[in-house]
């Protein structure tokens, strides 16, 4: 959809016109969804999609208009994805001795069928910071810089994660 048509349903849903906001979810979802899969799992992707969405809905007075609606977007999945890892992260290392730490460390790999590399797979089997910064400047061009902001870390640790991840891809995949 041209991004007039975009600004005008934009416009439309921060007023509160619910057909405009479900246009924009239907040109936007597969974008947030594919996000969320590479960055988290195929179980969670579409409940997480969901709440993108949600927080959009509730976020969308805060759109200035300075990007595009689908650049916003993307930003605020990126920081929920991530907000919300964090979370799940300080629950399980507050159960480190109970199912928590034990199931992540008993639960099947997931390997790849036939002969096809399996990229997808060999992104999942990164630790959770070396595949966002992976994602994030492999896949979705962020630059370092941008992804030292979005995560709060340093864009030295930014570079060190993507060289630790492309170590680990190439591993995997060999």
């Amino acid at each position: 959809m041209p991004a007039h048509f975009q600004t005008v349903d934009v416009e439309r849903a921060v007023a509160g016109d619910h057909a405009a906001f479900e246009r924009l979810y239907r040109d936007h979802v597969g974008r947030v969804y594919a996000l969320c899969v590479r960055m988290v799992d195929e179980q969670s992707a579409e409940d997480l999609t969901q709440e993108v969405f949600i927080r959009a809905w509730s976020k969308l007075d805060t759109f200035k208009g300075d990007a595009l609606f689908g650049t916003w977007l993307h930003r605020l999945a990126v920081n929920h994805i991530l907000s919300r890892r964090e979370t799940q992260r300080k629950r399980e290392a507050r159960n480190v001795g109970g199912e928590g730490l034990m199931g992540r460390l008993m639960a099947p790999t997931r390997r790849s069928s036939g002969h096809a590399l399996d990229i997808e797979n060999a992104i999942q089997q990164l630790p959770n910071r070396a595949r966002d910064v992976f994602i994030l400047y492999d896949v979705e061009g962020y630059s370092h810089e941008e992804i030292a902001k979005t995560m709060g870390v340093s864009v030295g640790t930014s570079k060190s994660q993507l060289h630790r991840a492309r170590m680990m891809m190439r591993q995997h995949l060999d």
